[in-house]
This record gives structure tokens, C-alpha cells and sequence, in this order.
């Protein structure tokens, strides 16, 4: 990595990663470096394989910020220059099944061999090891056995799975991209690099550390939807209102309450329902009344920005437009797509503008963009393998 920043190039600029192509995880672990500055160069399969959920590869955003090749890995000559770039490289990232680099000749002995000083992150949802490592999976099985799914969703209802937010890309995602910043670190004293071993079982597992602690206390309750924060409570939930859209609440504080109440013009001896779960029910009802009285523009109007703990529940569509987000500059739009970001924000390495997801290279315009990661002489040697075209 390189001790010199460039305004506006990013915390990570000079940082070199090679990524191998994948879904969920894996892209998104790259996307978060690349968005801090890094250059990543991903490398996709030559014949695509239908993977994830299929659209327009310009609306995958998890693809942005980074220059796309593309290769026969089970060529030789084509793991050759993987391994060519890894000498070069300060990360390498993948996201397939244990033993599929190893098979490809890309393994973590492989790749340290060409560069010691590698660090080697690999993100999976079971694990490099485990009697599951080998077996398919997906985020939804990831959560559910380590007791995240089992406690998401309402009373009497069967778990909610919460998109691939938690598992794919906090889980995995987030905890590749941690390990492999840590081992960046690391390697600023060692001098070596050493392999990251990303599994979503982990991740999860590690989110759900406060929960763990709240249920070893008994103050977690196993009985999903019957908790403080997981819908259990009426002053922690979700309202319909009278345009069937919904609003969200959440305060948890006496003070925090007693303002929401006020706002809703409801009687103040509702204050000490709050304490006491047997009016729970009575409390939903009436917070549930009071809600449908009036739209989710006029409950934003008149409690947004309040001490009631209250926002609007917004759609993907909406969440853009909305005057905080706005402010903060939390969406930017590119290539006409309006999309998150780069986050977290640093006050003084700014984070590059984003640049739209682009269509691998191909030919010599390949080849001319390599010419920055390898030398005059395996250039060439690609070239003549017509690896390429």
C-alpha cells in the first residue's frame, strides 16, 4: 500500500485487490474497499453462469468502483496470470465452495508461495471447515442455525427471513471486509499475509452477541415477537395508517413515551402502560387507533423530528428523496440508478465519486488495463495465449 493519499482518492487508495467472481458476500466485501479507494480488479468467468437474482448487470450495483476481466480459469495458462496478478496484488477475495481454488491451482499455499505478503480472504456460509463446509446453503439456512432466524418475526407467526441483509452481506459481507483490513494491519508488523476465513455461521453468530447475553440473563424470551424490540412491545413496532402505508415507533424511554402520547392527542395515564405488559395489549389497540386516524404524510408532518422516536416506513423508491437522506447525501445518483453511498464517511479521506458498474474488457483494451498490475514480458505472454480474445 502506498503512504502517499490523493485528495478525494479514498482511506485505501494505493491498496490492491484482486477479486474472483461470486454473489452476495464476496462482491460486496470488494465494493466496500473499492468505494474507500482501493482498486479492484475482479475477474469473471468467461461463460457467465446463472447465479442470484438475474437483471442487467449495470443495475448490480455491487460491481461499481472496479475494472472487470474476463478468464477460462480452467485453462492453465489463465490460472498462470491469476497467479501472475497475485504477485502484485496486497488481497485476493473469493466466495466459493472449499477446494474449488485449491482445484483451480489458486489456493491460499498457491497464491502465499507467489506472494508472501498476500492476504488471502475467503467468505463462505458455512465455513472453510465443518462437518456443513461442503454442502450448498444459502443465507436463510445460514441464520437459521445460529439462532437469528428462529427469533425474527411476530408472535404465532413462523420466522421472517430479513432479505439477505443479515447473513449475505453484515454476516459475510462486512466480516470479510473486517478481516481483511485486520490482517492488512497485521501485516505492517509481521511483514506476511495470511488467509481469511469468512463464514456467514460466524458473522451471524457474532451479531448476535448482545442476544446471547440478554437470553444467558433471562431477560430474552424464547418466544419470538414477545420482546422489547422485536415487535413484542406496542411502542416498538410498526402502524398502519389511513393510506395503508405505515409509520415506525420506537420509544423505549418513559420521556421519549409520554411525547409520543402527547402527539397523538392520546390520555396521559397511558404513560404507565408502558411498564406494565398486561396492558400491552390494550396499548396496541389504542396506539393502533389513533395511528389510522390520519395518513403516514400527516403523522410525518406532525411527529418527524420530534422526541417520539418516529419515522415513516418508506419504500427503496422513496427512501432516496427523503429530506435527511438528502442532506446527509446518503444516495447519489450514477448512470441514472440512484444507489447508496460509499459508507462510513471519513473526515479527511473522502471517498472517490462512484463509478457505474462497466462491462468487462475484453481484447487489448484488457490488456492495456493490465499493464499496471504485471509486467512487459507476461503481457505479452497472455497475449500470445490469446487469453484475451
Amino acid at each position: 500500500m502506498s503512504a502517499q493519499q490523493t485528495p478525494g482518492a479514498g482511506a485505501l487508495a494505493g491498496l490492491t485487490l484482486i477479486e474472483l467472481e461470486g454473489i452476495g458476500p464476496a462482491p460486496m466485501a470488494a465494493m466496500l474497499l473499492a468505494d474507500m479507494g482501493a482498486t479492484v480488479l475482479r475477474i469473471q468467468r468467461r461463460d457467465p453462469v446463472a447465479q442470484g437474482i438475474q437483471r442487467e448487470p449495470r443495475f448490480n450495483l455491487l460491481l461499481r468502483n472496479r475494472t472487470s476481466i474476463e478468464l477460462d480459469l480452467k485453462r492453465p495458462e489463465s490460472a498462470a496470470l491469476v497467479l501472475d496478478l497475485v504477485e502484485n496484488a496486497d488481497a485476493l477475495i473469493e466466495g466459493f465452495r472449499p477446494g474449488v481454488m485449491e482445484r483451480l491451482g489458486l489456493g491460499p499455499d498457491a497464491c502465499l508461495a507467489r506472494n508472501p505478503r498476500l492476504v488471502y480472504g475467503r467468505v463462505t456460509g458455512w465455513g472453510q471447515t465443518g462437518p456443513l463446509a461442503l454442502s450448498a446453503g444459502h443465507d436463510i439456512n445460514y441464520l437459521a442455525i445460529t439462532g437469528a432466524l428462529e427469533a425474527i418475526g411476530r408472535q404465532g407467526q413462523p420466522p421472517t427471513p430479513p432479505l439477505a441483509l443479515l447473513g449475505d452481506f453484515a454476516g459475510g459481507g462486512l466480516y470479510l471486509a473486517l478481516g481483511i483490513l485486520a490482517a492488512l494491519i497485521e501485516r505492517a508488523r509481521s511483514g506476511l499475509g495470511q488467509v481469511v476465513d469468512a463464514a456467514m455461521v460466524d458473522g451471524v453468530a457474532s451479531l448476535s452477541t448482545a442476544f446471547h447475553g440478554l437470553a444467558a440473563a433471562g431477560v430474552w424470551r424464547a418466544e419470538r415477537g414477545t420482546n422489547l424490540i422485536d415487535s413484542g412491545a406496542p411502542f416498538y413496532d410498526v402502524y398502519a395508517c389511513r393510506d395503508g402505508r405505515y409509520v415506525s415507533v420506537g420509544p423505549l424511554e418513559a420521556k421519549f413515551f409520554k411525547t409520543l402520547l402527547t402527539l397523538l392527542e392520546l390520555p396521559a395515564e397511558l404513560a404507565a402502560w408502558q411498564s406494565d405488559r398486561a396492558r400491552w395489549p390494550a396499548l396496541r389497540e389504542q396506539l393502533a387507533h389513533a395511528f389510522a386516524g390520519r395518513s403516514r404524510e400527516e403523522w410525518t408532518a406532525r411527529l418527524e423530528g420530534t422526541d417520539a422516536c418516529f419515522a415513516p416506513v418508506l419504500s427503496f423508491d422513496e427512501a432516496p428523496n427523503h429530506p435527511h437522506l438528502r442532506a446527509r447525501g446518503t444516495f447519489a445518483e450514477v448512470d441514472g440508478i440512484a444507489q447508496p453511498a460509499p459508507a462510513p464517511r471519513l473526515s479527511r479521506s473522502t471517498a472517490p465519486p462512484i463509478t457505474p458498474v462497466a462491462a468487462p474488457l475484453r481484447g487489448t483494451t484488457a490488456l492495456a488495463a493490465l499493464g499496471r498490475w504485471l509486467p512487459p514480458d507476461a503481457l505479452e505472454r497472455a497475449r500470445a495465449q490469446g487469453l484475451f480474445e
